[in-house]
């Protein structure tokens, strides 16, 4: 059956499965359809307008009327082919989106908001030769997609044209790199990769070799999204400027490389790590984007709710301890401990840090990088610390245990050190720290605390619903069966996601009298933890349990990264 033998079948109405799925109340469909009765407006249109439903609440009902499947295009990257098919103008006029395309069937697919606007359809179909596979996505979905895919075409199709233009269309591997790196168009290409992952809010851009093209993504709020793709023969050009802009060795090509881009873009100073991979079709390069106002939040804004702020408040009063930060990488522990040291930061206390790598850099504070290849070690740097005279010490990871040993001997001899562990909870961190050698008496002795956290996506205050969360789920996170939360809707401010921003969830528990013992004792890790909450420690999912009973995240969001 094809697309117009499904538009001439009978449908459900619109506006009951709206109904029947709990989207709107029997009063607003009411008074939806007298106002259509006199505007003549769609009723979705109307619904939607009213803030009755989400797009995306609209889309899926559609879905389900006209048994097309729904399509999230923040999600989706299409194939080049699909976008050369269907001209920019008329994908704009026609509001539109080419998908894919099966060039065996003669057939292509789109997504559409509008699957009655048969007229529209029959255009696309005179215009490509093609039968159509339709999918249903958000209006919002489909401008921004149209100005996503069709602007990164026009950029690659410039790089493209005016490298073909210079050179010869056959790439000598031998010479291209020599030949192209310094292209205006390759520098053109690269600026905008960097430049709209910085626009994106991006904190790691992939650029991904493979056999017959080259994947750019970007990691937005902790999510992969694919952003572009362009020809193969661009990728030697397109490394080796990368690599040129960080001052790696372009030659070197059979060992991964680290390497530092220092941007400015959009009045504000972007320091990008740059890391290279050789893979069987060239080198991957992961850039990780680190924006100096992101990192300097402060405690106040770290996502802790006022019962956590003032734990942690007395916490980092201590003279002297180690106070660890744990969860795994990329949860937002430099973030915490950067805005702790901001806290801690004065005229009258020396603080010291030693990391790989430094980060951010803070005002008035001692950072030291790590340089293997030049003896400095996290152990070594250490020990020339403890000579330094300080008062407090960062040292970015507790990676081995000859530098646990230094840490630990730093907090017994009068210093406070702020450290990370990567483990999955905060009493788990203490048993890791016996595993790795340390003496459980002197672990009991100079750890003061343990915080561990996770980063969660924020819902978007635009287009976030309430909704009703089923009786299971709630029991899962610890709240009254069918309480009223918020779900993710999706509109032009949150890329159609639902989500805008992250913040984090948090367990904090103080080294109180009763767990030293219990760590002296042989306790396991889910002793510490039956303890820890026994005397006040709120558990992650606890935590966030209450950023979705305060409709900051979804339910969703917290169980993916807590157990």
């Amino acid at each position: 059956m094809n697309n117009r033998d499904k538009q001439a079948e009978k449908k459900p109405l619109l506006g009951q499965i709206l109904l029947e799925q709990g989207y709107i109340l029997p009063e607003q469909l009411e008074m939806a359809l007298k106002k259509q009765t006199a505007t003549n407006l769609r009723i979705g249109e109307i619904l939607v307008k009213n803030g009755w439903v989400t797009e995306k609440d609209l889309a899926e009902a559609i879905s389900k009327q006209t048994k097309y499947p729904f399509v999230s295009l923040s999600m989706f990257r299409p194939m080049q082919e699909a976008i050369d098919v269907i001209p920019e103008s008329m994908a704009r006029r026609l509001q539109v989106v080419p998908l894919s395309i099966d060039e065996n069937a003669n057939k292509l697919t789109i997504a559409v908001s509008d699957p009655f606007n048969i007229l529209a359809l029959d255009e696309i179909r005179m215009i490509t030769g093609m039968d159509l596979d339709i999918m249903i996505a958000t209006l919002s979905d489909i401008k921004r997609a149209i100005e996503s895919f069709y602007s990164v075409k026009s950029s690659i199709d410039r790089a493209l044209i005016e490298v073909v233009a210079e050179e010869s269309a056959e790439f000598d591997l031998s010479r291209e790199e020599a030949v192209s790196i310094d292209d205006a168009p390759v520098v053109k290409l690269v600026n905008t990769i960097l430049g709209q992952a910085v626009e994106s809010g991006a904190s790691d851009v992939h650029v991904e070799p493979f056999e017959n093209e080259t994947r750019v993504r970007y990691r937005i709020d902790g999510v992969l999204f694919d952003m572009l793709t362009f020809p193969k023969h661009l990728h030697p050009p397109v490394s080796s400027r990368i690599k040129i802009m960080s001052g790696m060795d372009i030659a070197e090509k059979r060992h991964p490389q680290d390497g530092r881009i220092l941007l400015r873009a959009e009045g504000r100073r972007i320091d990008i790590r740059v890391s290279s991979l050789p893979a069987i079709y060239g080198e991957k390069l992961v850039m990780r984007l680190l924006d100096q106002a992101t990192a300097m939040v402060g405690l106040e804004k770290l996502g802790l709710d006022p019962e956590e702020k003032v734990a942690l408040d007395k916490i980092i009063e201590v003279p002297y301890g180690i106070i660890l930060v744990t969860g795994p990488t990329g949860s937002g522990k430099s973030t915490t401990l950067y805005s702790i040291l901001q806290t801690l930061n004065s005229y009258d206390v020396n603080i010291t840090t030693v990391e790989d790598p430094v980060e951010y850099t803070i005002a008035g504070v001692n950072q030291v990088q790590i340089n293997e290849k030049a003896g400095l070690t996290f152990d070594t740097v250490l020990r020339s610390i403890l000579r330094q005279d300080p008062d407090i010490i960062l040292v970015g990871e507790m990676r081995d245990t000859e530098t646990a040993q230094l840490a630990v001997r730093a907090a017994l001899t009068g210093h406070l050190v702020l450290s990370t562990l990567h483990t999955n909870d905060a009493p788990s961190s203490i048993i890791r720290m016996v595993d790795m050698g340390i003496p459980p008496f002197l672990v009991s002795s100079s750890v003061v605390a343990v915080m561990a956290q996770r980063l969660v996506r924020k819902l978007c205050p635009s287009c976030k619903m309430p909704y009703e969360l089923p009786q299971d789920v709630a029991e899962s996170l610890g709240l009254d069966g069918f309480t009223t939360v918020y779900k993710p809707g999706g509109c032009e401010e949150c890329r159609g996601t639902g989500y805008k921003g992250r913040t984090a969830i948090f367990e904090i528990m103080p080294m109180t009298e009763e767990i030293r013992r219990a760590v002296m004792t042989g306790a396991t890790s889910d002793d510490l933890r039956a303890m820890a909450i026994r005397q006040g420690m709120r558990a992650l999912r606890v935590s966030g349990a209450k950023k979705v009973k305060d409709g900051i995240t979804s339910a969703d969001e917290v169980l993916s990264v807590t157990l």
